[in-house]
């Protein structure tokens, strides 16, 4: 009986030739690692340089102001900005994750308008956001009478982050073991107390970390604003979702498009408040994901 052997010279080739590629790869991987970060790096140093001057109390005191940028704040850009991400949060997230449980634990994958629900909500995820302002425009604003205001910017911001919130969603159900719905439902617990008591704490991490990074896209969004028609310069706090507001980006837009070289050190020191706001909303979710983590 012939037994069918390798040569020594092709194992030793093969294992010489492996570990060159992985390390090659590896070195690779950690070049352009290490390139992002340098550049990241840069922007923030220059960032923080530049706007440090202003970085004190009077930019959050304050309102913004044309005629003396030396005191002039971003009050109205951060309560705005606050109001839109909360309003947001509270749209966009139930919907998205009760979507994703749908979709995810009751949908029946062979129905025709199941797939058809899947495929718009992937193609929706990568909309432009001019696109969700155009639509915020024509139907929500215009169409349905809501004005250039709050509850118009929050609504067309939660749309534009929806599918990011469902796809995410969708990817955290799906990783939790499929032993645990089984032992619960051998135990004798229905669907949905499954889904409530084990699947969804379960899934706590990634959906945190999914919803957070989706939000952290609407607080830089300036597009949708722009064809919303939110002013650049107020000199007021929202006072309901039926008020007029501005946001930080579009604020930072209009800083930096003042002739004056003080706007452009107002628009740096608004950029570090922004990233902070964005810090601390990511430190949020790497709590959130790691509290949960220890449970599970």
């Amino acid at each position: 009986m012939a037994i069918l052997t390798t040569p020594r010279s092709a194992v030793q080739l093969a294992s010489k030739g492996r570990p060159l590629k992985e390390h090659l790869f590896r070195i690779a991987l950690l070049t352009s690692l290490a390139i992002a970060l340098i550049f990241l790096a840069m922007l923030l140093i220059y960032v923080v340089n530049k706007g440090w001057p202003r970085l004190n109390s009077m930019l959050w005191e304050n309102q913004p102001s044309i005629r003396r940028p030396e005191t002039s704040g971003i009050q109205s850009g951060i309560f705005g900005t606050l109001w839109i991400i909360g309003l947001t949060a509270l749209m966009a997230l139930p919907t998205g994750i009760l979507a994703a449980v749908y979709l995810e634990e009751y949908a029946d994958k062979t129905k025709w308008y199941n797939k058809l629900i899947e495929l718009n909500i992937s193609n929706l995820a990568a909309v432009p956001s001019i696109v969700y302002g155009i639509l915020g425009l024509g139907i929500i604003a215009r169409w349905l009478q809501f004005g250039f205001t709050v509850m118009t910017g929050a609504v067309t911001i939660s749309l534009l982050v929806l599918p990011i919130v469902i796809i995410s969603a969708r990817e955290a159900i799906r990783a939790v073991p499929p032993s645990i719905r089984e032992g619960s439902l051998a135990l004798g617990a229905t669907q949905w107390q499954t889904i409530y008591r084990q699947v969804l704490p379960a899934s706590i991490p990634g959906i945190a970390t999914g919803s957070i990074l989706a939000l952290s896209r609407a607080i830089g969004e300036a597009a949708p604003f722009l064809m919303l028609g939110a002013a650049t310069l107020v000199r007021f706090n929202p006072e309901g979702v039926w008020s007029s507001f501005t946001v930080l980006p579009l604020q930072i837009y209009s800083f930096i498009t003042r002739p004056q070289a003080e706007f452009s050190v107002l628009a740096a020191a608004a950029i570090v408040i922004l990233l902070a706001i964005l810090l601390l909303m990511n430190s949020v979710a790497i709590w959130l994901r790691n509290r949960y983590q220890k449970r599970w």
